[in-house]
């Protein structure tokens, strides 16, 4: 799931020397005069998911006085390291918000609850199983485990200024007949006319959006066999990558200079109509909706299709930790928490999609007011990312991907070179992953 650029409060001191995880010193079972006290490390950001969450808290300790969960605030930017140095101490909190990525290499060390066979069936048959395979790990000793609760994902949609297109006279197109690649192609040249581009590609950090998408003609980017994963970059991982070179620098519908932008800097040009489309996630129909200026006409599109119109999918999760004082009542929190009725809320407050089956059906995420219709539409086709299940995936896209991945964009290097390096290079850092 994405890194927020914003830094909240920093969760170190409260990881450190918060209050006791427990007053009771008993199995758990807690009294009413001395109540187990759960710390909950949360990484809401936005003003409206922070205020989510803490109303469920709320409620959770008026009906729950002998488990009282403490809200801590952490921010994603520096999250991973202050867990590590909290598991390592012996006291992490004992439920932990972070996302399936992390999750990989915190169950291989042993410092995640394996919580198969602790999850009531209502929570577990509400959430579909491919949003439990973004959470299912190996865990280090051969065998295969749950290691947290998935409850938001985010896919990609476009975002679109409707003046502009219905001006252009083309098509709009619906979660049941989106735009293919190649008609996604030739409106953005339609598009591309005045001064204005047919579409921003904001690539300051490529890779998981390339990834991602490249799931829709069935690229992969790394394969295993024999237990041995190794990078590939073959017809199918091309596809993507050649399409958005072609719009930069064949068709010139895509603006070289939104190469270097965040996800949201090129906002003032979609405001001003100088992109007609910007690629995003879902979540970023919030700014749009907050910022744009009055009068402005913007929809959201549904998710492009290649082969298929699927898209790799990471989820924000809540864990256990393994050495917890109260696991039973942190799944009992967690279980409660993570309800169809208040994942609907969650999802609201951060403008990303449930991953729960009855949440999905709230009136509130299927609205066409802000395109939650077809934001919420487009979660069927969320299948597990592939690069999540790779040991040294972090490093690869760190040292390998992301500037090889930049400088093609850039025109630097050709397509070919890009292939060699994310695999030669890329093949050498898995390697060492998996001595």
């Amino acid at each position: 799931m994405r890194r927020w650029s914003a830094a909240l409060a920093v969760a170190a001191v409260a990881l450190a020397a918060g209050c006791s995880s427990g007053g009771s010193g008993d199995d758990g079972g807690g009294t009413a005069a001395k109540p187990v006290t759960l710390r909950f490390l949360s990484l809401a950001w936005q003003k409206e998911s922070v205020a989510a969450n803490k109303q469920l808290v709320e409620e959770w300790n008026k009906a729950n006085p002998s488990i009282q969960v403490q809200y801590v605030q952490g921010s994603w930017d520096n999250v991973n390291d202050q867990l590590v140095t909290s598991f390592e101490a012996g006291d992490p909190p004992d439920v932990i918000h972070d996302d399936s990525p992390a999750l990989a290499g915190f169950s291989s060390r042993g410092y995640l609850l394996d919580l198969s066979g602790r999850l009531p069936a209502a929570l577990k048959n509400d959430i579909p199983p491919a949003a439990w395979d973004t959470v299912s790990f190996g865990d280090g000793k051969g065998g295969q485990g749950v290691y947290g609760v998935p409850f938001l994902q985010e896919s990609q949609v476009l975002l679109a200024n409707r003046k502009l297109l219905d001006k252009a006279g083309v098509r709009i197109p619906t979660p049941d007949s989106p735009w293919t690649w190649d008609e996604f192609a030739s409106v953005a040249k339609k598009l591309t006319k005045d001064g204005a581009y047919g579409v921003a590609w904001p690539m300051k950090s490529p890779v998981n959006k390339v990834l991602n998408l490249a799931l829709n003609f069935g690229g992969t980017f790394f394969t295993t066999t024999g237990g041995k994963t190794t990078v590939k970059v073959g017809p199918q991982e091309r596809e993507v990558l050649q399409r958005i070179h072609d719009q930069l620098y064949t068709d010139r519908s895509a603006d070289p200079s939104a190469l270097g932008m965040g996800t949201a800097d090129p906002l003032p040009g979609f405001f001003a109509g100088k992109y007609a489309l910007v690629p995003a996630g879902v979540y970023l129909r919030q700014q749009v909706a907050e910022q744009a200026p009055e009068g402005f006409d913007w929809v959201t599109l549904p998710p492009l299709k290649g082969v298929t119109a699927q898209q790799g999918a990471t989820s924000q999760t809540l864990s256990v930790p393994a050495d917890g004082k109260h696991p039973d009542e942190a799944v009992k929190f967690i279980a409660f928490f993570l309800n169809g009725p208040n994942q609907a809320k969650l999802a609201k407050g951060d403008w990303l999609l449930p991953t729960s089956t009855s949440a999905a059906t709230d009136p509130g995420l299927t609205t066409g007011e802000n395109g939650w219709d077809v934001a919420t539409a487009s979660a069927k086709d969320l299948v597990v990312a592939p690069y999540l299940k790779v040991n040294g995936f972090d490093e690869w896209k760190s040292k390998v991907a992301t500037p090889a991945l930049q400088e093609y964009f850039a025109n630097k290097i050709s397509l070919d070179e890009a292939a060699r390096r994310l695999v030669d290079e890329g093949n050498k850092v898995l390697e060492r992953y998996s001595q």
